[in-house]
């Protein structure tokens, strides 16, 4: 399936289902047989955008019986450094669609849920005295959340020109300082 980069880099609002369709060079009743409607659309967009970022190579970096801390962090660092550096601009489609569409709110807020969950389990898989004294599994959660998400990506390799491998590997120190004893 194409992603159809022009109209995504314009935004939600500002792309119709005319544009999508001539971006792919298809009608618009060819859109519309195949997706439904514009947040039909922009759900399958969102289901391959999932499938980009190996899922399987986190998940046995996360179960890996000789898996430290450390590493595990590195691990969904790389993780999301793959989800955004290529499904980056897809994510923030479809917030910024959940802001008039609920089913795609609920998209997006269902992902971040998801999320959490694979670092609170990962966190509290730990043993005690990892965490950074007086860190908690939530905040740890909430400190990951603020640094490794797709506006901080977003800013440093597109404002700031930062590469995506400076990204992952700032990720992975910070994440060591900040949430390791």
């Amino acid at each position: 399936m194409t992603t159809f980069p022009a109209t995504i880099s314009r935004g939600w609002a500002a792309t119709t289902v005319r544009d999508v369709a001539r971006e792919a060079g298809v009608s618009e009743p060819t859109v519309y047989a195949a997706y439904g409607n514009k947040p039909g659309l922009t759900r399958a967009l969102a289901d391959a955008a999932d499938l980009s970022a190996d899922v399987p190579q986190l998940v046995a970096a996360l179960k890996s019986p000789t898996t430290d801390p450390a590493r595990q962090l590195a691990a969904m660092a790389g993780y999301d450094r793959r989800l955004y550096e290529r499904a980056g601009d897809v994510i923030t489609l479809v917030r910024e669609a959940g802001r008039s569409e609920p089913d795609l709110a609920t998209l997006y807020d269902d992902s971040r849920r998801r999320d959490d969950r694979t670092r609170v389990r990962v966190f509290s898989s730990w043993p005690p005295g990892v965490l950074r004294t007086g860190l908690d599994v939530p905040s740890a959660v909430d400190v990951y959340a603020a640094q490794c998400n797709i506006d901080v990506y977003a800013v440093l390799t597109g404002k700031r020109g930062w590469s995506p491998d400076r990204v992952e590997q700032w990720w992975c120190g910070a994440l060591v300082r900040e949430l390791l004893h």
